[in-house]
């Protein structure tokens, strides 16, 4: 089968710790994909990876279309709250969708809207307000209403979120993430624990794969419900505060920095795990083989073009 995965900060030319944790990720797939016996291309401004068929690209949108008229399937990794618009390039095509609906990205793009859904099903979540609400908490944390990861996030003691921002209670507790692949049927693939800073804010540093705790399946069962809820499919990233309950606080559509790790310790290629999901044959469980630590420093990147 033919396969293209498309990485934004690598296929925009982004830089820093974004190009980084891009680069790891995308070069992780390709990998995966590749092993998997698929032919996979890419589009890259200056990345070159050492598997898989690069796609020169000065525009990353023309490149998904492009590449979405030519391959059988395909798979976008974007910030959140572009990502929505990318995977409608693949959905006007014959190419079929390896991640979420466009629609079901848009929704996890809004973490306003996210948390009051899955409040709605009983799904735990931290009290939440946007701009111009009323909360009242003894802490604060306060992020922006679309965002990726631990960008701009702030923690306070005054509900004071400006516009484009929520506030959510501060909640004390493990900062976890579950990860798995939902296709007719959710396949649980790890839980993991982030390495989060927390201080004046939060800033996401690494993670350990897997995180071996006794509260597993709660911490799993979830991350599932919150997937069928927010109608997920592909692989899907949950992150949670474990404190009494397991707080959802954040959903990524999309392949996450986890998958550097999840890759060296699953029985399974992932690659062959996004294919079965949107083809049929999910396996019931996959074998979790030792562990793995990540650091933002220590990411296994791909080497950069004439450098």
């Amino acid at each position: 089968m033919k396969v293209f995965v498309a990485e934004y900060a690598v296929g925009a030319g982004a830089g820093g710790t974004i190009l980084k944790e891009g680069r790891a990720m995308l070069g992780t797939l390709v990998r995966s994909f590749t092993a998997s016996a698929h032919d996979v291309l890419y589009p890259s401004r200056e990345v070159v990876l050492e598997y898989g068929t690069l796609r020169r690209c000065d525009d990353f949108g023309q490149a998904i279309s492009d590449l979405a008229d030519e391959c059988d399937a395909g798979l976008v990794i974007a910030p959140d709250e572009l990502l929505g618009g990318y995977i409608k390039l693949i959905e006007k095509s014959v190419c079929r969708n390896l991640g979420c609906s466009s629609g079901s990205a848009s929704l996890c793009a809004d973490k306003l809207l996210t948390t009051r859904a899955l409040a709605e099903h009983g799904v735990p979540v931290p009290r939440t307000a946007g701009f111009g609400e009323t909360l009242e908490c003894g802490l604060y944390v306060i992020k922006p209403r679309f965002g990726c990861a631990s960008e701009g996030i702030r923690v306070t003691g005054e509900m004071n979120p400006g516009e484009g921002e929520i506030a959510t209670e501060f909640i004390d507790g493990e900062h976890l993430s579950a990860s798995l692949i939902l296709g007719k049927s959710p396949l649980p693939l790890t839980v993991n624990r982030q390495l989060i800073h927390v201080n004046n804010t939060i800033s996401y540093e690494g993670g350990d794969v897997p995180y071996r705790t006794r509260r597993w399946d709660e911490v799993m069962g979830v991350a599932i419900r919150t997937a069928k809820i927010l109608g997920c499919s592909g692989y899907v990233g949950v992150d949670m505060v474990l404190a009494d309950k397991p707080y959802v606080v954040d959903v990524n559509p999309r392949p996450t920095t986890s998958i550097v790790g999840i890759e060296h310790v699953i029985d399974r290629r992932l690659g062959d795990l996004l294919i079965r999901a949107q083809f049929g044959g999910l396996p019931g469980a996959v074998n979790i083989r030792g562990s793995f630590r990540f650091t933002k420093e220590t990411l296994t990147g791909e080497k950069l073009a004439g450098l």
